[in-house]
């Protein structure tokens, strides 16, 4: 049986695992926002960054990418999944369907924040969350970076967020 993986920020990017087909996807009840504080990868303690997470909103829906693993490399897969999102449990991991834009519907290894978590950082409005992330640096770089690398992969494949184009748009001018 595949495993199929959603990416909705960093993994449309830079996925980590072998990759036998990617399908654009939509995953209902849930929207795409910067609503977890980033004390790892795009940020630390002291100057949290923030990240893409899958915020529950009933009415919602995220549009992404369903990526399928590699045969052979589910476990492997798995893991190393579990260790770059998990890092610091505010994200839960969740096999959720995800329909794909020709109508086939498959359960996807998805990763949800939660938001009782303390990284929780939901509603916090946009000229906030640009603030923060034009100035924020973590473990795996600048929080520039990450929002410009999403933002430019979802423009290339046709997806386009208003938000991370309004807040990509409004970093690089704070950054200038």
């Amino acid at each position: 049986m595949t495993m199929w993986v959603f990416g909705y920020g960093s993994l449309l990017w830079n996925p980590g695992f072998p990759v036998a087909r990617s399908e654009l996807a939509t995953l209902k009840g849930y929207a795409r926002s910067f609503c977890m504080s980033s004390i790892h990868h795009r940020g630390t303690e002291e100057n949290p960054g923030l990240v893409l997470a899958l915020d529950a909103i009933e009415a919602s829906f995220c549009k992404g990418v369903a990526f399928a693993v590699e045969a052979g490399h589910e476990e492997r897969t798995l893991a190393e999944l579990r260790e770059r999102e998990l890092v610091s449990s505010a994200y839960l991991e969740k096999m959720l369907d995800v329909h794909f834009d020709t109508g086939e519907v498959v359960n996807a290894v998805t990763y949800v924040i939660d938001a009782d978590h303390v990284q929780y950082c939901g509603g916090m409005p946009l000229e906030e969350q640009a603030q923060i992330i034009a100035h924020a640096v973590g473990g795996r770089g600048p929080n520039t970076e990450y929002l410009y690398n999403t933002a430019e992969h979802l423009a290339d494949i046709g997806l386009h967020d208003q938000d991370l184009n309004w807040l990509s748009d409004r970093v690089r001018a704070l950054v200038a």
